[in-house]
């Protein structure tokens, strides 16, 4: 009563095909490997940074500003 035995494992996936198609797993396979492959990137590039002594460069643009009075509009 432990763990599941390989055929356990076989029906799920089997039910997890019919249920989600092949063409979907492939695509969420694809997506979820280049997540992780994004994210060990990140982490390499952040090391190297951090073995550099550098800072992470913030790049963007600040907009500055201030509300001066709420309007309302009319539809």
């Amino acid at each position: 009563m432990g763990s599941f035995s390989i055929w356990h494992w076989l029906i799920v996936l089997v039910i997890v095909m019919l249920v989600f198609g092949t063409k979907k797993l492939r695509n969420i396979g694809a997506d979820l490997g280049g997540a992780v492959r994004g994210f060990k990137d990140g982490m390499q590039n952040g090391e190297k940074a951090a073995d550099t002594g550098a800072a992470a460069q913030v790049t963007g643009k600040t907009v500055e500003g201030e509300v001066k009075a709420k309007t309302e509009s009319k539809a």
